[in-house]
């Protein structure tokens, strides 16, 4: 972004404005990026794939922001450091302008970002995510009572801190948000149906191959369909 700030000086010129920048309307988007240990990594992978055979296009929508990115990091002894080799998966996707709009396949991507997150225990990307990926994210770090230490040490009065830094931290509540469509935006983990978009036939349900998952899946007028689903919980 500093290497091409001179963009902010022509942005009443799209060929040349920022893709960032707000008074554009230029890009806007939802990502998820974690990465999971290798010693569990295909496991994650084969759920992917077990998901694609249930639903095959449901991941074309990723084809129009280069598909899901893949590279490989290594283990650090930094304290918020990677603790084994894994590989990193960044997904860009759609999100609407109307926080209250939902997405073609939702579930499919809300329940692959909950089975990285929480059935293969993996790490947020810090900056790229919403708000879901951090429920209980630091108590995943061992070092993570170090890093809170030192961070106490050099930073007392908090002065390179936020409610946001502090919250995904875990020094303060509010990382989840509930409220209505909350779930579509990643604030919350759909618990009821009024966190999707129940008036536009997206319900709260199980995940299809993970069950502990709950996602906003489209049903289309099939009420008896959702109460079968909750039976399962």
């Amino acid at each position: 972004m500093q290497a091409s700030g001179a963009c902010l000086d022509s942005w009443e010129n799209h060929l040349t404005s920022c893709p960032w920048d707000w008074r554009i309307n230029g890009e806007f988007y939802h990502q998820t990026t974690f990465s999971i240990s290798l010693s569990v990594v295909r496991n994650f992978i084969e759920d992917v794939q077990t998901l694609v055979r249930l639903e095959p296009k449901a991941l074309c929508g990723l084809e129009l922001y280069n598909g899901i990115l893949m590279r490989y990091v290594t283990a650090s002894n930094a304290y918020l450091g990677k603790m084994e080799d894994g590989v990193d998966f960044d997904f860009t996707y759609y999100r609407s302008k109307d926080p209250l709009t939902p997405r073609l396949y939702e579930d499919i991507i809300e329940e692959i970002e909950q089975i990285g997150l929480f059935k293969y225990g993996g790490l947020p990307h810090w900056g790229k995510n919403r708000n879901l990926a951090f429920v209980r994210a630091i108590k995943k770090y061992n070092n993570a009572k170090k890093f809170l230490e030192v961070k106490k040490k050099y930073d007392p009065q908090g002065l390179f801190s936020s409610d946001w830094t502090d919250q995904i931290l875990g020094l303060k509540e509010g990382v989840t948000i509930l409220k209505d469509g909350c779930a579509l935006e990643g604030l919350c983990i759909c618990s009821q149906d009024i966190h999707c978009a129940p008036k536009k036939n997206y319900f709260c349900v199980p995940g299809r191959i993970y069950k502990e998952a709950r996602v906003c899946r489209h049903v289309e007028g099939q009420t008896n369909k959702i109460s079968d689903m909750r039976d399962e919980l």
